[in-house]
């Protein structure tokens, strides 16, 4: 399984990167992206610090650390912007916090983002179906989400994803050790937000495709 959203202690997880990866490791992980929440104010301690421990785990592990950052609450006029310097500091996957309905995210950020061209709009919320369009057209990956809270709007993302054509992917957001899940959960996510059999392991090459 890969998961490409998780935080550690150069945000608010709990875990640094090496157990973070070990646990995932434990748990039948292949890959996994560490996505720390950022703005302009930290891009340049936390994407490098990040790229320095994949270069080092990765050698010696059986799972792939891929170093990213998860744009958090930035104004949707600075987004451009902040994926630009984000890229430019090294990571490799740019998340985009979205519209969540459990969080004051900025209206706006879901199609900011995908205009901005991330690879991952984590957790959209309700998401309209023109911004839907938009991430098909831009080939942005719309999050099913784990997350507790997060996970409410999973079944709307999923429905206008399907009827539009965007591509999907699963992810934990996780924070802590309990977050991360194995291959087996995450297809019950996948099939709590309304999706068939065969959408798990679509997501899965998505993700693939992503990193490769």
């Amino acid at each position: 399984m890969i998961d490409l959203h998780t935080h550690s202690i150069f945000s608010d997880g709990v875990l640094i990167p090496a157990e973070l990866a070990r646990r995932a490791e434990d748990k039948g992980l292949t890959a996994i992206g560490i996505t720390d929440h950022g703005d302009l104010s930290n891009l340049d301690f936390i994407i490098p610090r990040i790229v320095a421990i994949s270069n080092e785990l990765n050698p010696v592990l059986n799972i792939k650390i891929i170093p990213g950052i998860e744009i958090t609450h930035v104004p949707p006029k600075l987004m451009t912007d902040t994926v630009r310097k984000a890229r430019d500091f090294g990571a490799q996957i740019v998340v985009v916090h979205g519209e969540t309905i459990v969080e004051p995210v900025a209206p706006g950020t879901n199609i900011a983002a995908i205009h901005a061209g991330v690879d991952i709009l984590a957790h959209p919320g309700l998401i309209s179906e023109d911004d839907v369009l938009a991430a098909k057209d831009k080939n942005v990956l719309l999050e099913i989400s784990a997350r507790r809270g997060h996970c409410l709007t999973n079944g709307h993302v999923a429905r206008l994803a399907v009827k539009i054509g965007a591509k999907l992917i699963v992810n934990t957001d996780t924070h802590s050790p309990r977050d991360l899940i194995d291959s087996d959960f995450a297809k019950q996510i996948v099939a709590g937000a309304g999706l068939d059999d065969g959408s798990f392991e679509i997501m899965q090459e998505n993700a693939a495709a992503l990193i490769n």
